[in-house]
């Protein structure tokens, strides 16, 4: 990691952008990271224009780190190269992440690889340009449904993500029944735990260089039981 204060980039794929559950957690956690010393700008994919991926290969094989196409990630590009932390924030959309924030991951890696492909623990890689910097990523997410396992796939997607751009997954704050959370915390109900956990979630990354599966233990926590929340 870099000298100086951490630089994180979050990025928020919901179309509610600031409102909503994803929101919330997203919100306690960045206040514990800045609480702590790292410097973050969080931008909203609702508010950028950022294309699909052509999938020619040029911002690797003819202008290495850039593509061709002229949209917002001609800015948001730098700031995440420069980046040690990457938070990406989503809604969970049938088990995965909401699209426009799947176009821009999909742009982030090509640009810094190398076109030639090298066999990592038995497995094809494009190695990432040796100037390229390392760091970490975070997920935030909620869902609908009440349990957990509902985000086992997009879990999954984030940590094959890092193995492409060759950076640690720290973590995931995930909230499921997450609908349920606002009428609670309206109704006076002990739910203040939850962002208290989030924002200790930001903390412990910036001064520990870890988050403890405990305090993502208690941002997932159940809210109430199943049978109520169907109901």
């Amino acid at each position: 990691m870099a000298e100086g204060p951490m630089k994180v980039v979050a990025v928020n794929g919901s179309p509610k952008m600031g409102n909503g559950t994803t929101a919330m957690i997203l919100a306690f956690f960045l206040e514990g990271l800045r609480e702590s010393g790292a410097e973050a700008e969080i931008f909203y994919t609702k508010q950028l224009m950022i294309n699909p991926c052509l999938g020619d290969f040029r911002c690797s094989t003819h202008t290495p780190g850039e593509c061709i196409q002229k949209d917002d990630m001609q800015m948001l590009h730098p700031k995440l190269c420069e980046a040690d932390i990457w938070v990406f924030a989503t809604p969970l959309y049938v088990s995965g992440m909401a699209g426009p924030l799947k176009n821009l991951i999909d742009r982030i890696v090509i640009p810094l690889g190398e076109p030639h492909i090298e066999l990592w623990d038995g497995h094809c890689h494009h190695p990432l340009r040796k100037e390229v910097k390392g760091g970490k990523v975070v997920l935030v997410s909620s869902c609908g449904y009440w349990e957990l396992d509902n985000f086992d796939l997009l879990v999954e997607y984030m940590r094959a993500f890092c193995e492409h751009a060759e950076r640690e997954f720290a973590g995931a704050l995930l909230r499921p029944h997450g609908p349920a959370l606002m009428p609670m915390l309206e109704r006076g109900a002990a739910v203040s735990d939850i962002f208290e956990a989030a924002r200790e979630a930001g903390q412990q990354l910036i001064e520990q260089q870890e988050i403890a599966a405990e305090t993502l233990a208690r941002v997932s926590r159940p809210l109430l039981p199943l049978e109520a929340y169907v109901r």
